[in-house]
């Protein structure tokens, strides 16, 4: 017989986790305690949110699944936040939180985490597809299954288990499960989406961020190239399809390039969806002249398909790799190349007394990152800069989250998917405003050796909304802050080496050393780029 909790610890081991991260409290001690015993490494974050959101950029990258832990009360609730950020990031996140005990349920408990008190699992109900308390130890092994079911088959996303401190010391039977299979789910439409394709006469491609999570990269540029089919991406596709692809029009919605505007504005017969929900941040600047005669749309949800445009729609659901293998079955592949060989982009000097462009940001970084360089932009006007400007050699290296828009998860997925591929380079693309929601996590970073280069575009204002309120009323309310960030100065506050640009040519200069230096120390770094305040984002075309 074992304990609960080592048999929870023995579990993740099995799944081949070497890091977890959350925050101690009495309630989830014990699993914290089991840890050691399996050798893998706790990683204590600065704030239970970005330690889900550490967790979940970890399961990003090890495509398999993250865990988050913290204690009752607060510790729980601070992780709804990213359970709601897993969620519609389609995410497989196992969060696990405690109560103070079951046997002493009802009576007066701090931090009571039972329908006495803050009521967790009906909390994290709306945010996860499973939430749970495991009232006795006989109870983890169902409870379990069934989460970890939840979680990494179909649409993927979050699961919570509440357990209490009483029933993590209980001895159980002990057991080991394996995490599950997908069931690959085939639409019948599949003939029917190459008859229209082969009908088409001005076709498009829609990706979203559904490309990404069923890792289709290959199969939707097959499907490009074999049709010749011009592609564009939504602002969470971004990073689905190389921008230096000849089929590659750049993002529509917002941050969208004017390639794919006109392209629309000359009539689309025959729009091809793949994996978005068609969201307002995706349709953005879609009037309805420029509305396509027919939509096919892949997806496994069915929930938002023929709702955002109204026109007759196709659905394929199911697995959109298994799908459009199966459409491109006995398709040959072309042999031409369809990639044109990147070339440096121009950086422009500031206007005399001015601070730089944000484009200028983007250029120069896609001038010095590798081509394979990783990129997971934070919520923000900055990350709009980076879906317009910033090219994509690889598909799979830039990760935007459009829906939730939780601002700092960026950094928390920056981390974690370095802990989890070790070998990557991985950059955040932060603004000043996220790094004062959870910027303190860069000292996780520096104190878990995971070399994140954190790239921070500060013009001294929650940029997106403070240019928004002034398009719609002309003046700001809570927009700018009356003592902007010193980013450079908040990281070496915490041990990591800061650096503050002011012109593209010397940030070139700093992310060229950063590189460097960061194979060396497996530190992170932060370079602080100090950006035009009135510079107009690429955000402005949402209603």
């Amino acid at each position: 017989m074992k304990t609960t909790a080592s048999v929870l610890a023995a579990n993740f081991k099995h799944w081949g986790l070497q890091h977890i991260f959350g925050i101690p409290g009495k309630a989830v001690s014990p699993i914290l305690f089991e840890l050691l015993h399996e050798n893998i490494e706790f990683v204590l974050s600065k704030h239970e949110a970005a330690a889900g959101f550490e967790a979940a950029g970890y399961a990003l990258m090890n495509q398999k699944i993250g865990v988050a832990i913290g204690t009752s009360g607060p510790g729980g609730t601070n992780l709804l936040t990213a359970a709601g950020q897993a969620a519609a990031s389609h995410l497989p996140l196992l969060l696990i939180t405690g109560h103070p005990s079951m046997k002493d349920t009802g009576k007066a408990l701090g931090q009571d985490s039972s329908t006495f008190g803050t009521d967790l699992v009906n909390m994290f109900q709306y945010v996860t597809k499973f939430s749970a308390r495991v009232e006795r130890g006989d109870m983890l092994r169902p409870y379990l299954q069934h989460a970890l079911e939840k979680a990494v088959t179909g649409v993927k996303g979050p699961v919570h288990l509440s357990i209490p401190f009483d029933v993590l010391l209980e001895e159980i039977e002990p057991f080991v499960l394996d995490l599950p299979s997908s069931h690959k789910m085939i639409s019948p439409h599949i003939e029917d989406v190459a008859a229209k394709l082969n009908q088409a006469s001005r076709p498009l491609i829609f990706l979203g961020k559904g490309v990404h999570s069923s890792r289709a990269y290959e199969e939707v540029q097959r499907l490009a190239e074999h049709w010749g089919i011009p592609v564009v991406t939504t602002p969470g596709g971004k990073g689905t399809f190389p921008s230096n692809h000849s089929l590659s029009l750049g993002a529509f919605g917002l941050g969208g390039t004017p390639e794919a505007t006109e392209y629309l504005q000359e009539k689309v017969d025959l729009l091809l969806v793949i994996g978005s929900k068609m969201s307002d941040m995706s349709t953005a600047g879609l009037a309805e002249s420029m509305y396509p005669d027919h939509v096919v749309h892949f997806d496994y949800d069915p929930t938002f398909i023929g709702k955002s445009i109204m026109v007759p729609t196709t659905p394929v659901l199911g697995d959109i790799k298994t799908n459009l293998q199966l459409l491109l079955k006995d398709r040959p592949a072309k042999q031409e190349s369809f990639l044109s060989m990147p070339a440096p982009l121009p950086l422009l000097e500031n206007a005399p007394g001015n601070r730089m462009s944000a484009v200028q940001v983007l250029r120069a970084m896609r001038n010095e990152l590798p081509a394979d360089a990783i990129v997971f932009g934070d919520d923000g006007s900055h990350s709009f800069y980076g879906i317009k400007h910033y090219d994509v050699y690889e598909p799979g290296t830039f990760y935007f989250e459009d829906i939730f828009g939780a601002m700092g998860n960026g950094i928390g997925y920056s981390i974690g998917a370095q802990l989890a591929a070790p070998e990557k380079t991985i950059v955040c693309l932060a603004g000043d405003g996220c790094m004062f929601m959870h910027g303190t996590e860069i000292s996780t970073a520096y104190n878990y050796d995971a070399p994140v280069l954190f790239i921070v575009v500060n013009n001294g204002r929650l940029d997106m909304v403070e240019k928004g309120m002034r398009k719609m009323i002309g003046t700001s309310i809570g927009g700018v802050y009356e003592t902007p960030m010193k980013a450079a100065c908040f990281a070496e506050s915490m041990g990591l080496d800061g650096f503050t640009c002011r012109d593209p040519f010397e940030l070139s200069e700093r992310i060229q050393e950063a590189l460097a230096r960061m194979k060396e120390t497996k530190k992170p770094i932060v370079i602080e780029v100090l950006v035009d305040e009135n510079e107009i984002p690429p955000t402005m075309g949402r209603q």
